[in-house]
């Protein structure tokens, strides 16, 4: 590959990694999947309030225009270390830290704002008009979703870590019969078995080592996740 071509490809692929996801299969979950690759080599992928933006549409949570949304980012990134501490915690079988706890417990006082249910002329049901949530608010249904998931013995016991080294994203397996290995068969799954295939062949001769490839990680460094 010529090295304009691998300038591309590094483009690409960075862009890719710093996806934001909405596949993870909950509120909580999804804010967890703002950060990739955890924990070897952490990606930020809501680092500023642009992203901010991008992931509320994402989720389909509208924030109150007079919100500081610089203040909300900071919160929603505690909140979000908290939630994959005591997610993991529970993964892995180890206690959360303390103070995480005691966050989702604190922000999960606050009531959000009732659904609210309208009808158009015809008396069908109608998008509800909303101003937006407040910093609070928004942190209230995170905080919620992630305890009410944690609480749930049926839901939780469908909680997933992919099995990709290079991703461990936290995600609900919705699958019937085998449990998922993989956040993604598109993402991590062709990637894995794409790897595997290849050392497969080269130590069996077939293909050369190419240079500044890792030895030891079970996926090349080139996979995205």
């Amino acid at each position: 590959m010529v090295e304009g071509a691998q300038d591309v490809r590094r483009t690409r692929v960075t862009a890719q990694l710093r996806e934001l996801r909405f596949d993870a299969g909950s509120l909580s979950l999804n804010l967890i999947a703002t950060v990739g690759r955890r924990p070897i080599t952490p990606v930020e992928r809501m680092g500023d309030i642009d992203r901010l933006r991008a992931w509320c549409e994402g989720v389909r949570l509208a924030v109150h225009p007079d919100e500081d949304l610089a203040g909300l980012l900071k919160a929603l990134h505690d909140l979000r270390a908290c939630a994959y501490d005591v997610t993991v915690g529970y993964l892995h079988r180890h206690a959360p830290r303390e103070e995480s706890v005691r966050l989702l417990n604190q922000l999960a006082r606050v009531h959000p704002p009732a659904p609210r249910l309208e009808v158009d002329a015809d008396g069908l049901p109608a998008a509800a008009s909303s101003p937006g949530l407040s910093a609070p608010a928004l942190l209230s249904l995170i905080a919620r979703d992630l305890i009410t998931l944690l609480s749930d013995p049926m839901r939780r016991q469908t909680l997933r870590e992919c099995d990709s080294q290079i991703c461990r994203m936290l995600y609900l397996d919705a699958a019937q019969g085998r449990p998922r290995k993989w956040c993604s068969m598109q993402r991590c799954g062709n990637s894995t078995k794409a790897a595997r295939h290849r050392r497969h062949r080269e130590k069996a001769g077939d293909l050369p080592r190419p240079p500044g490839r890792p030895t030891t990680p079970s996926e090349p460094w080139s996979a995205e996740q």
